[in-house]
């Protein structure tokens, strides 16, 4: 892969990978126990509901959806992708205060739903970074 630039789908994927390589770090945690702080932060909360997508629409918006770093006009297609994938957060990473876990202590479907939709956002990040040749900004190894 001879380019280095982030594909915009990957920028929501590479905040919520950097949050979980924090609270990992932090707290010396497994991945599992990182990602499971992770859910329900305040991060969490606004990609969840769908406000930070809304707010970096608005800013886009604002730079006429000019990137700010490459000076280049955002393709209409990429920024429907980015529709698409907030929609998509939303229905994934639903929350439900204060029902994460049965009796039994094993996960409700809805939440183990957004756990692997969060796994899996982390496994895309890291296989962005592997193909870009940025293995130094892989900090989990969930793909390893």
């Amino acid at each position: 892969m001879a380019s280095k630039e982030r594909p915009y789908v990957l920028f929501v994927a590479e905040i919520i990978y950097s949050e979980i390589s924090k609270i990992k770090k932090n707290n010396n945690f497994t991945n599992i126990d990182a990602i499971d702080n992770f859910i329900g932060s305040e991060i969490y909360k606004k990609i969840s509901s769908g406000k930070f997508h809304d707010e970096w629409f608005e800013k886009l918006k604002k730079d006429d959806f000019i990137d700010r770093n490459t000076k280049k006009k955002i393709p209409n297609e990429t920024l429907r992708l980015l529709k698409v994938q907030k929609d998509m957060m939303i229905k994934q990473l639903i929350q439900f205060p204060d029902l994460y876990y049965a009796k039994s202590h094993f996960p409700l479907e809805i939440s183990q739903r957004a756990f692997d939709h969060i796994w899996r956002m982390c496994e895309s990040y890291e296989l962005w970074c592997k193909e870009s040749k940025q293995e130094n900004l892989i900090f989990l190894r969930i793909i390893d």
